[in-house]
């Protein structure tokens, strides 16, 4: 199995998180190939990838109120975004779903964007933005919210809660707010204020993640195709109907069964404790 097998396998195994990762990662290096101007030694962005401020242009586009989450204006903004990303999508995830996660930075993105063009507006700005700060500040935000207690071991520090963590980054955002970046501030704090709403709705009954599984369920059925069955002839039966009940024992073939075991090993001990067959037969299955 080859490094591009591989990481196939990884994003089929991996899940939301990793593959945002994997999204925000692939549309850094598109735009490292389209986007970047080598002699000036940056980025720039179209106005239908980046979010922009002006209505004349996000009213015509307005898809940019969520692509501008997935880009990045250099590689350190990127590894850090990321290296938070994991670190707290691994946290919402020990309380949380896969789709809730999904929902969560979906919206928070959203939001954070509409605040961008809001605050940018009454200051009389202009301006337009990437990255995917504000997403992943929902949820840390949100996993904050709901267990600020939780313990976090950090290399050299130690342990600290999670709440301290959280609260030295929203100071720091607010220290810079008018210094340089105002936009980029504005949304990061939108963010941690929308993940703090997640939650709240989350404990009075209400999942905001809903609205986003609902929007990608209609779209995954409308292009889905439907199976074509044969015309069937029907017969009216008027005796009355016998329930038939249903087992409840479902048998597993060979092959499930050994797809059973390798899923169970990488819960336990990780994708890479596999061997080399292992990981050539689950990419098989996979197929």
């Amino acid at each position: 199995m080859n490094i591009l097998d591989d990481l196939k396998m990884q994003y089929k195994l991996g899940g939301v998180a990793h593959r945002l990762i994997y999204w925000n990662v692939a549309c850094f290096l598109f735009s490292l190939v389209f986007f970047y101007e080598f002699k000036a030694g940056s980025f720039y962005f179209p106005n239908w990838v980046a979010l922009s401020t002006e209505p004349s242009v996000f009213g015509l586009k307005p898809w940019t109120f969520l692509t501008y989450s997935f880009f990045h204006d250099g590689f350190w903004h990127l590894l850090f975004n990321m290296m938070v990303l994991n670190f707290s999508s691994s946290l919402f995830l020990t309380f949380f779903t896969q789709k809730q996660l999904l929902g969560l930075y979906i919206l928070g993105a959203i939001f954070a964007g509409i605040s961008f063009v809001t605050g940018y507006y009454i200051l009389n700005l202009s301006a337009s933005i990437v990255g995917a700060s504000a997403a992943i500040m929902a949820v840390l935000v949100a996993v904050t919210t709901y267990q600020p207690l939780m313990n976090v071991r950090l290399l050299l520090i130690g342990n600290i809660k999670l709440w301290h963590i959280t609260a030295v980054i929203l100071i720091l955002d607010l220290m810079q707010f008018r210094l340089d970046n105002t936009g980029g501030h504005i949304s990061h704090l939108a963010g941690a204020f929308f993940g703090f709403l997640f939650i709240r709705f989350l404990q009075k009954g209400t999942d905001l993640s809903e609205i986003v599984t609902r929007v990608i369920t209609f779209f995954t059925n409308l292009f889905k195709k439907s199976p074509s069955t044969p015309f069937k002839k029907v017969h009216k039966n008027y005796s009355m109907p016998v329930e038939k009940k249903l087992s409840k024992i479902i048998t597993k073939d060979k092959a499930q069964q050994q797809i059973d075991e390798i899923l169970d090993k990488i819960s336990q001990s990780g994708y890479d404790s596999l061997t080399k067959e292992e990981k050539e037969f689950l990419f098989k299955a996979g197929k």
